[in-house]
């Protein structure tokens, strides 16, 4: 069952499924369950939500900081709408388990990279070195 969780993940899942299934019920089974594999997958799952939540927090960043160094730009009403929802986003996904987890202060260094070095041909104001928000506030509405 393992070669098959190398070549078909779908075909392994959906075999892991029922054979779940089948032991959860009490039915006896000839195959045990490919322990390693699901509990890697288990552990992948709470990462890929982790990631998302970070990334969605890493693109509102962006778009405050494009909205702060470049106030005059006319895409500040743009920017500041997608630093909304990629903030109501990572709301909706955010779990308190996460909050611990959370590097702010690095997600919000990613987002500094980020930054152009010239928006139609100007270069930014300064913008703050170190995070100015907190978590809850940044997903707050």
């Amino acid at each position: 069952m393992a070669d098959l969780y190398e070549t078909d993940i779908l075909l392994w899942s959906e075999r892991q499924r029922d054979l779940l299934r089948r032991v959860a019920a009490g039915e006896p089974v000839n195959e045990a369950p490919d322990w390693p594999n699901i509990i890697e997958e288990i552990e992948s799952v709470g990462n890929e939500q982790l990631h998302a939540v970070e990334s969605l927090l890493i693109q509102a960043f962006a778009h405050m900081l494009k909205a702060e160094a470049w106030p005059q730009s006319r895409e500040v009403p743009h920017w500041q709408a997608e630093a909304r929802g990629f903030r109501r986003q990572a709301r909706r996904r955010f779990a308190p388990s996460m909050r611990q987890k959370i590097d702010l202060a690095g997600l919000y260094d990613d987002a500094l990279v980020m930054l152009p070095d010239t928006m139609d041909g100007q270069p930014p104001l300064p913008v703050p070195a170190v995070c100015p928000v907190t978590l809850d506030a940044l997903l707050a509405d």
